[in-house]
């Protein structure tokens, strides 16, 4: 198969989405598929895979701008100006199969007509959630795709009559992701507490400052935050306030941060809903207890390794965090071999089947299944 990804922030960012399509595309090639990216960032030595670059703005130039229909965050933004640049490196002739997270532009994009012959089948990702497949409103109504890879349970069972679906969790490393001695005197961080870890953007969604509330809660603790978003300045001063010498805020590589995890004795998330969070495998991998919210789809993705706790009470995430790190140590590498269930390699290989029958149906002449209103 001829494949592309394409997604803005491939090569410029390391985070879930990226990750995630780096990560598939190396495998899938590596199986012996023709694999291409587009994205914005500068080539990358050693690829086993095509990359094209379409130059945008970043995400940060438009953090002030306002919500706008077709523009609703700076995500929007960044997406709209990497769009012409899309358009001129996207050939659908050269494609068996087109693969972004991306919506409204990309998704369209990747859907135009062609030129020549009949566009290649579009599959969709839920790596970002799974509203542009299940709304019916506002520029959500103009959603469309020959397949949909719904990266947890709930988005599946949402979808499965709508569309061709298909359910693929995200993946790890673990060949990277491994447990090991700590380094923290590499990050500047103290050896003598408790550190608490979180791994976010830094976004209302996210609900670091409520991290902060709970950890301050704990004399013994120290939190590190390694991520960057809008929200940096008011989480400065929030921590500052709270948290006065026992926190500290990291921008890393991504070769990095498997040094990072086993440095740690707990790992923190406080989203409510994550659409998948490969955060939480990777700290598993590395034997890190997690805490988090308790939800029938974070206990899929952690299994019984997790410490989930309302986290809407700082109260239950202190006494999580407590609980977790007296038993870090205990039922170590259950939780590593838990996250081996999540390789990128068996997650490459479902991602190929899913894409293969994809092909195989638009060149039967079937098309997507008819769009049907929310329940």
């Amino acid at each position: 198969m001829k494949i592309l990804f394409a997604l803005a922030g491939l090569h410029r960012f390391d985070r879930g989405a990226e990750i995630a399509f780096i990560s598939v595309a190396d495998e899938l090639a590596k199986s012996g598929e023709d694999v291409t990216l587009i994205g914005s960032g500068p080539p990358r030595e050693g690829a086993t895979y095509a990359y094209f670059r379409a130059p945008c703005f970043p995400r940060t130039r438009f953090e002030d701008y306002p919500p706008l229909p077709f523009l609703r965050h700076e995500y929007a933004y960044e997406e709209l100006t990497f769009a012409p640049s899309l358009l001129s490196r996207y050939w659908p002739a050269d494609y068996d199969v087109t693969v972004t997270c991306s919506y409204p532009y990309t998704n369209w994009l990747l859907r135009r007509p062609a030129l020549h012959g009949a566009r290649p089948p579009h599959v969709f990702v839920t790596q970002n959630g799974d509203w542009p497949a299940y709304a019916n409103t506002a520029e959500y109504r103009f959603f469309g795709c020959e397949g949909l890879v719904c990266t947890n349970p709930d988005y599946f069972e949402r979808n499965k009559q709508r569309w061709n679906c298909c359910l693929i969790p995200n993946g790890v490393d673990i060949e990277r992701f491994v447990p090991g001695p700590p380094q923290r005197d590499a990050f500047g961080l103290p050896s003598e507490k408790t550190l608490v870890l979180m791994v976010s953007a830094l976004i209302d969604s996210k609900r670091v400052e409520a991290g902060i509330e709970a950890v301050s809660r704990l004399a013994d603790a120290h939190l590190v935050v390694t991520g960057d978003g809008p929200l940096r300045q008011r989480i400065a001063e929030k921590a500052a306030s709270l948290l006065q010498g026992r926190f500290t805020i990291l921008s890393l590589p991504a070769e990095q941060m498997p040094v990072l995890y086993r440095s740690a004795d707990v790992f923190l998330h406080m989203s409510l809903e994550e659409a998948f969070g490969n955060v939480f495998i990777e700290a598993l991998a590395c034997g890190l207890p997690v805490v988090g919210h308790e939800s029938p789809r974070l206990r899929w993705i952690v299994g019984e390794h997790g410490f989930l706790v309302d986290t809407n009470e700082p109260g239950n995430v202190a006494s999580a965090i407590t609980s977790a790190s007296t038993r870090a140590i205990a039922k170590r590498e259950d939780r590593i071999a838990w996250a081996a269930n999540f390789s990128w390699k068996r997650v490459g290989q479902a991602y190929r089947d899913f894409l293969q029958s994809v092909v195989a149906e638009s060149r039967a002449g079937k098309r997507a299944t008819p769009r049907r209103q929310p329940a």
